[in-house]
């Protein structure tokens, strides 16, 4: 009964969300072309919506330049991180889901698919050699709770048409039609549509992180591991560029921290929660699982000190 509720919720809340989405478009598409361009514009959102039901965890994984580990990978830290990773989701009772890594030294993580039967999970390369063994099994926990609780697909077809729709407005201040209000307008659309975007993802983002924040330190047993990882994350997501990311920043929700960071690159609202809160809320969780921190997370030196990885 939960699992249909949830499947129930996702559903609804993405369908939401394509209708304000695909109504952005085409607001977009009538500045430029009038009655027409919003009925092109219509017709091009229906055709995206559908494509994206189905591909959107394809494109997001190309246009970030993700690569599959096989079960011939060579890398023994690779493999020591999907045999973990399938481990997971083993223990919450979820299918497997394929596993990526992304060449960027960047830490950060993600996590796309339509439903849990087609899921994908991915890492940094940069996760992984910064953060310890348990940090990395808390982010990719965190990553299969959205999975579970089917936040990808809103996620993934979001970063798609927000992606669409911050290129039309674009067009919109070199092709739109001067007798719907002139430059002004197009300017105005310009800004304004991106931003509207960019608040649908807000929306969507904020406390679908904290669930996920709590689901992810069940699943892996201990929030200390999810919540040391997030403070080094944070840093290194702050000091170091992730170019993919930077180059596809409609995307930048789907993310277990905002990987825009590495070039000031915020928008004025933030998708994620604050992780000072986030971590905050995890050693309360900690608290009354009455788990104590261990090792690494145990220390408050350890935060200050530059990470090292557990991968030999």
């Amino acid at each position: 009964m939960i699992k249909e509720w949830i499947f129930f919720v996702g559903t609804l809340k993405t369908f939401i969300l394509l209708a304000v989405l695909t109504a952005l478009f085409m607001g977009v598409g009538y500045l430029i072309g009038g009655a027409v361009g919003m009925a092109i514009a219509f017709a091009v959102a229906l055709v995206m919506n559908v494509y994206s039901w189905w591909n959107a965890d394809k494109i997001v994984l190309r246009m970030q330049g993700a690569r599959e580990v096989t079960p011939d990978e060579r890398s023994p830290m690779i493999q020591t991180f999907a045999n973990d990773t399938r481990a997971l989701a083993e223990h919450a009772g979820m299918p497997q889901p394929k596993i990526y890594v992304i060449d960027t030294p960047q830490p950060n993580a993600f996590a796309t698919g339509r439903d849990p039967n087609n899921a994908a999970v991915c890492a940094t390369m940069g996760l992984l050699n910064t953060l310890t063994r348990e940090e990395v099994a808390g982010v990719m926990a965190h990553e299969l709770a959205h999975v579970q609780h089917r936040d990808t697909l809103t996620m993934t077809v979001t970063a798609t048409i927000a992606g669409a729709i911050g290129m039309l407005s674009s067009f919109a201040l070199f092709f739109g039609n001067r007798e719907r209000g002139g430059i002004v307008s197009s300017i105005a659309i310009m800004i304004f549509a991106p931003m509207a975007a960019g608040l649908v993802q807000m929306a969507i983002s904020r406390s679908r992180e904290y669930e996920a924040d709590r689901l992810g330190a069940e699943i892996c047993g201990n929030p200390h591991w999810l919540a040391s990882a997030l403070e080094k994350i944070d840093r290194g997501a702050k000091a170091t560029l992730n170019q993919k990311a930077e180059d596809n920043p409609a995307m930048a929700h789907m993310y277990i921290m905002n990987p825009l960071a590495g070039r000031k690159g915020d928008s004025l609202f933030s998708t994620h929660p604050a992780t000072a809160n986030r971590v905050e809320a995890l050693r309360k969780l900690a608290a009354e699982m009455n788990i104590a921190p261990s090792g690494e997370a145990a220390e408050t030196a350890s935060v200050e000190a530059e990470a090292s990885g557990p991968w030999g």
